[in-house]
């Protein structure tokens, strides 16, 4: 295989983990406010959402088993996920009174930093991403990126020594 095939293909890959991030915070966004359950919402996301076409254009496939672990995750872990949130947010704002969307966010990344493994410093920028999808204004994108930062390094202290 060519090199410029291996970085095409590793490209696609990085963008269809990246659009799962996406998904995972819109999942967990809509448990929250429907009551689904986390096996409905992987059920309806897989089927219905990934790949998917609508007026504003096609939907990327996102990583299925990337997706599945954030979610999953962010479900298992919640308790200690919420804890290290409410750690880097100020007293005054626990995390039971910031945006859903926000809410959401901090989970998967959470999940990703706690439970899944991925390199805290890829997790915050990959959701800072995310951040300014939702949030284009850019104001959240930079709360977001001191929250995660303040996760990670609570979480992971180890992957930030020198």
């Amino acid at each position: 295989m060519s090199a410029s095939k291996i970085s095409a293909k590793a490209a696609e890959k990085r963008l269809m983990k990246s659009a799962s991030r996406l998904y995972a915070v819109q999942a967990l966004f809509q448990m929250e406010v429907s009551g689904q359950t986390v096996d409905d919402i992987l059920r309806e996301f897989e089927t219905h959402r990934f790949g998917a076409t609508y007026e504003e254009g096609e939907f990327v496939d996102g990583d299925v088993t990337h997706f599945r672990a954030v979610v999953e995750g962010a479900v298992n872990w919640q308790a200690k996920i919420d804890q290290l949130t409410d750690k880097a947010l100020v007293e005054a704002w626990p995390i039971d009174r910031i945006d859903p969307v926000l809410r959401a966010l901090f989970r998967a990344a959470g999940a990703e930093i706690v439970e899944c493994g991925t390199p805290p410093k890829v997790a915050i920028t990959e959701y800072v991403d995310v951040a300014k999808a939702f949030f284009p204004t850019g104001k959240e994108s930079k709360f977001v990126n001191a929250v995660l930062d303040h996760m990670a390094r609570a979480a992971r202290p180890e992957a930030f020594s020198a």
